[in-house]
């Protein structure tokens, strides 16, 4: 579990400045400054045998002999250079997620992740993901909000027949974990919105292409995570990406990309930041190369809490990074540029949309992207009956399903509707996101994914013919680490033990108000507040949710979004 420290209620919009740097007596483990010689463990056992090489281990010996065969350092370091993480082992409560060690909490089982990069998937390609549920994962699939789908209960013996039938339909899990280059978040409608600026496709398969893989690029000092957008909606969470290109119309150059770097949640939230330039589309696939390499050789390699790309953002400033950048790795200067223009429209893309084409693409929401490999075989075979072959996933565990004769529109709707895949869903089904939560994941101590639908059923109960006030997002998190962006969430709970009326440890979370992303409502990011003492136990999110949200309503003035007014509200009105 990450030791990053808390920030305060009143942290800035951009987060904490945290100045890593300044006053430290001891080297940083930069690369380029003090040598590449490891400095903890974690840098040594990638130093002595690098993530990407573990993959041969996996099929020539430990498929083979089973999980009692593996390396303790394979096991709980390399294995994630290849989308692998031991999975929880069943029965352990919250209270002792950090009082075990790590081989205590796990169990002979792995959480696997599929990269998707960009969110395009083919109906082929689905199937194959819901077929090796089926076959090797007890039927468990989960959209995550980083565009992937993550199954659970695999066993390393299958591993070699799941990469196979992954890679033969061109889907991998190369670096889908690990101190790497993670997925590159990408418009879940590239190439077929009526209103993009630039379908960033391209830009997305040659960064994949060149570097995915690349052992120059395969020990970073953590992850570094990408988002590249062309919608006028900004639907990518670009200011929460180590590093994220969003289209812009240069009154020059025409239309590009402005750069942001540095951003990134956990216990320590920190907004990226505009390195004011315009970047090309073709010369996209370099500016990325060129941070990243930053990262891997000026990033901080001592403490693993102070290792991500925001602390060195947070230290150098956006223009000490741009000069390093143009002068030590691209070596010419990048134009200036314009910021993007206030978001239009939901960036989630639920609902009924025209394609530039003429047909139509429909955004669907499961309940918090907890779907099954029998749904989504399912949903293959609907797909294709309906005459289309392609679908996206997105950054909001949601799912858009491309290339709808206008026709077949609504009988689509109507089938996915009985699979439990709502294109006009109620707004708090909409709004909510869960990470894996303790079911699964070895740093969890509350349940989410069950805790967030019965506490939508019950609200969508509550709210029947009413619906919420305005829309609003929930995101729920099982640990302080922040998987589903609660910093940046209406109303985000973080997991963690409370203390209930009769005096007994409980379930609960701590409540974040107020937060978002750039948005047609919001036209700048900013971190949620905390109020002193509020937090709501595990089955009262109902309560809650209902009881703040109906105050919202009774007291905004105008059209004023629950952020603003929850930034404005006394104390009382929020508890």
């Amino acid at each position: 579990m990450s030791s990053e420290q808390s920030t305060s209620a009143n942290a800035p919009a951009r987060g904490a400045r945290t100045r890593a740097a300044r006053g430290a007596s001891k080297p940083l483990g930069q690369w380029k400054v003090d040598g590449t010689e490891p400095l903890n463990a974690n840098e040594q056992f990638k130093k002595e045998s690098g993530g990407l090489e573990v993959r041969e281990r996996i099929e020539n010996i430990y498929a083979k002999e089973g999980f009692a065969s593996i390396d303790p350092t394979d096991l709980h370091g390399r294995f994630r250079w290849w989308g692998l993480y031991t999975q929880r082992k069943p029965g352990i409560d919250g209270g002792r997620t950090a009082t075990l060690e790590p081989h205590e909490l796990e169990d002979e089982f792995f959480m696997l992740r599929v990269r998707i990069d960009g969110g395009q998937l083919t109906t082929e390609q689905l199937r194959v993901i819901g077929q090796i549920s089926v076959d090797f994962g007890r039927g468990t699939a989960d959209l995550t909000d980083r565009q992937n789908i993550q199954l659970h209960w695999i066993e390393v013996e299958s591993m070699p027949e799941i990469w196979r039938r992954l890679e033969s339909v061109g889907l991998g899990t190369t670096e889908a974990c690990g101190d790497v280059p993670r997925v590159v978040l990408g418009s879940p409608v590239a190439g077929i919105s009526e209103d993009e600026l630039i379908d960033p496709t391209p830009q997305i398969e040659e960064i994949t292409r060149r570097f995915i893989g690349d052992p120059e690029l395969a020990n970073l000092p953590r992850k570094f995570k990408s988002a590249i957008t062309g919608h006028p909606s900004q639907d990518i969470v670009h200011e929460i990406n180590d590093i994220a290109f969003v289209a812009v119309n240069h009154p020059e150059h025409g239309v590009g990309y402005d750069l942001w770097v540095g951003g990134a949640l956990s216990t320590v939230p920190r907004l990226g930041e505009r390195l004011g330039t315009w970047v090309a589309p073709d010369k996209v696939a370099d500016v990325w190369h060129g941070v990243c390499q930053i990262f891997r050789d000026y990033g901080y390699r001592r403490l693993r809490n102070k290792a991500r790309l925001k602390f060195l953002m947070g230290d150098w400033g956006p223009e000490k990074f741009r000069q390093v950048l143009e002068t030590e790795y691209l070596g010419y200067a990048l134009p200036d540029g314009p910021a993007p223009v206030r978001a239009t429209g939901r960036g989630d893309h639920v609902g009924v949309h025209r394609q530039k084409d003429g047909r139509f693409y429909i955004g669907v929401t499961p309940v918090v992207g907890r779907v099954s490999g029998e749904r989504l075989t399912e949903l293959a075979e609907i797909i294709e009956e309906h005459g289309s072959t392609r679908l996206r996933t997105t950054p909001h565990q949601k799912l858009v399903i491309l290339d709808i004769e206008e026709d077949r529109v609504e009988p689509l709707i109507a089938r996915l509707d009985e699979i439990g895949l709502s294109a006009r869903p109620s707004l708090i089904r909409r709004g909510t996101i869960a990470c894996t939560g303790i079911e699964f994941c070895k740093l969890a101590i509350v349940d989410t994914k069950d805790t967030a639908m019965a506490a939508v059923a019950d609200l969508e109960k509550r709210f029947a013919g009413e619906d919420l006030p305005a829309p609003m997002s929930l995101h729920i998190n099982g640990c302080p680490n922040s998987c589903a962006r609660i910093q940046t969430a209406d109303i985000g709970l973080k997991g963690q033990l409370i203390t209930d009326d009769d005096g007994n440890k409980v379930p609960g979370f701590q409540v974040h108000l107020g937060g978002g992303l750039a948005s047609s409502d919001r036209e700048e990011a900013g971190l949620g507040r905390t109020v002193r003492g509020l937090k709501v136990s595990a089955d009262g999110i109902a309560d809650y949710v209902e009881r703040v949200s109906r105050r919202y309503a009774d007291d905004r003035d105008g059209d004023e979004t629950f952020a603003q007014w929850a930034h404005r509200a006394e104390e009382e009105a929020l508890i």
